[in-house]
């Protein structure tokens, strides 16, 4: 692997740009946090009332696009997104499905018509084949969900308990790196980068617990990677790790 990154093509990006792009990926995370906790709640009629209102803080958003093209792009996206922090916490958490989810994302699907939902699933394809579309609402996405993962290992009691999210998030930052070839490996990097960073931006958060789970997680990609690959991963994570720290030097010009 060469250590100087190619230039990333991102065919979507005439439609929406890196800005809306990130956008859509922080709805995402903002929706699916809003629906996994409201799906605790036993009460059918507050759930139904919530997941309204989410629904059109979505439709909100999409139809803030400037053209039907843009619209259906972001609505792509937001179900990409929707999908993978669902398939990330059903599997994390050893859940069947969050059918709460699952309605939120129909609705939104169900109110196309035959030939926007077409063009919908060809921009949804997009996405999912092409490795370098939507390249920043992936980075953001990943980075999202990568993190609350990783806080979630950090709040168990003890090392022990953290053990299987240790374990599942590194199976899913290894499927990353497989899957996508061109760019998994800097989402990889950027996850060890953000994780670093939010210890050394709050001492307090650095207990024994995080230590030492953060070093396991570290450890495990160590040995399922190939030396050099992973080695170029800690390169480019510990740039980013570097350029946050000599940002926040007083000297920093800004």
């Amino acid at each position: 692997m060469s250590t100087t990154p190619n230039p990333i093509v991102d065919a979507l990006s005439t439609l929406a740009d890196a800005a809306s792009q990130r956008a859509t990926a922080r709805l995402a995370q903002d929706i699916f946090g809003e629906v996994f906790r409201q799906a605790l709640t036993p009460d059918a009629e507050q759930l139904g009332k919530a997941l309204r209102e989410l629904e059109t803080r979505c439709i909100e958003w999409c139809e803030a696009g400037d053209s039907g093209d843009r619209q259906l792009l972001r609505l792509a996206m937001l179900i990409n997104g929707l999908d993978q922090w669902g398939l990330a916490y059903t599997q994390a958490f050893e859940l069947t499905a969050i059918p709460a989810l699952s309605a939120l994302i129909a609705s939104l699907r169900g109110r196309l018509d035959p030939q926007s939902d077409a063009l919908f699933g060809q921009f949804f394809e997009a996405i999912e084949q092409g490795e370098t579309n939507a390249v920043d609402f992936k980075v953001d996405l990943r980075r999202g969900i990568h993190l609350a993962l990783w806080h979630a290992m950090l709040a168990c009691d003890t090392v022990d308990e953290a053990r299987g999210l240790v374990k599942h998030l590194g199976t899913m930052l290894l499927a990353v790196n497989q899957r996508l070839p061109e760019i998994g490996w800097r989402l990889v990097a950027d996850a060890l980068a953000h994780m670093q960073i939010a210890l050394l931006d709050d001492p307090a958060a650095a207990t024994v617990v995080a230590r030492e789970s953060t070093q396991l997680l570290f450890e495990s990609l160590q040995h399922a990677l190939p030396a050099a690959h992973y080695q170029t991963i800690l390169r480019h994570s510990s740039h980013v790790v570097i350029a946050w720290q000599q940002a926040r030097r007083p000297d920093a010009v800004h």
